[in-house]
């Protein structure tokens, strides 16, 4: 496993937004995480990545466990693209690629970074001297993904890349994820597009209410009557149905990785 989330809690005051969190992501994976909003996914991200205090468990990267500080998780190799599509308005383009570099000591193959990313999203490129705050959405979109890949990342944990985009960029922004994962990135997605995060992962998770309900391939969840019903928009499924597949669901979540 390259990354493992054993036993997590998270907590804001009060109020529990995950409970005993169980998953894995082997190295070279797209794992897809869905549920609806305010399930915890971007709790679990922003767990993941030290932007949140755990209450309880723990994250192991490689074996070990991460350290708390956000920085130096960065630094170890795993980099959040967050919600939002949050550029630094007031920066150009080339300037927010370089933040995304910000911890790196190999200086003399950033500029190999730079320009991988400009080959990679050629519109950046021809906007590199813009401020980030002028790009439309889906640019401001490949300026995060590609700011994330300018920390040369082994782990890339996406959330809701394409949440606000037209169709057309959401089905360039899958693209883009998937080509990602084939130069080597291992991907963390959370996304709301339930049916394209599926199809692209190779093994998915859902969450309810701070809780893991059921896991699989994401081939077998697309064919859940359960999720199908509750994150597809698919066929109803009678009351029997949902409990036999909901206790499924469950038993396989609980299962060890």
């Amino acid at each position: 496993m390259l990354l493992e989330i054993r036993d997590l809690s998270v907590a804001y005051g009060g109020i529990q937004a995950l409970r005993g969190i169980l998953l894995y992501v082997d190295e070279g994976e797209i794992v897809t995480i869905i549920g609806a909003n305010g399930a915890g996914k971007s709790s679990l991200l922003n767990a993941i990545s030290g932007m949140v205090k755990i209450k309880s468990g723990e994250v192991l990267y490689q074996g070990k466990r991460l350290p708390d500080k956000a920085y130096k998780i960065v630094g170890q190799g795993i980099v959040q693209v967050p919600e939002g599509r949050q550029v630094f308005a007031n920066l150009t383009v080339e300037e927010n690629l370089g933040l995304g570099a910000f911890l790196r000591k190999d200086h003399d193959k950033v500029r190999e970074s730079l320009e991988k990313v400009f080959k990679r999203f050629p519109r950046l490129k021809e906007r590199r001297t813009q401020y980030a705050g002028s790009l439309s959405g889906g640019e401001q979109q490949m300026l995060v993904i590609g700011r994330g890949l300018m920390a040369n990342p082994k782990v890339m944990l996406l959330d809701e890349p394409s949440l606000g985009l037209a169709p057309l960029l959401v089905n360039e922004i899958f693209d883009i994820i998937r080509d990602i994962n084939e130069s080597g990135t291992t991907l963390l997605l959370v996304e709301q597009n339930a049916h394209k995060a599926l199809a692209i992962g190779t093994r998915a998770y859902v969450l309810e209410t701070g809780s893991i309900i059921r896991t699989g391939s994401g081939e077998s969840l697309l064919k859940d009557p359960v999720v199908q019903e509750a994150y597809l928009g698919t066929k109803r499924t009678s009351a029997l149905e949902r409990r036999k597949a909901r206790a499924n669901g469950m038993r396989n979540a609980e299962g060890k990785p």
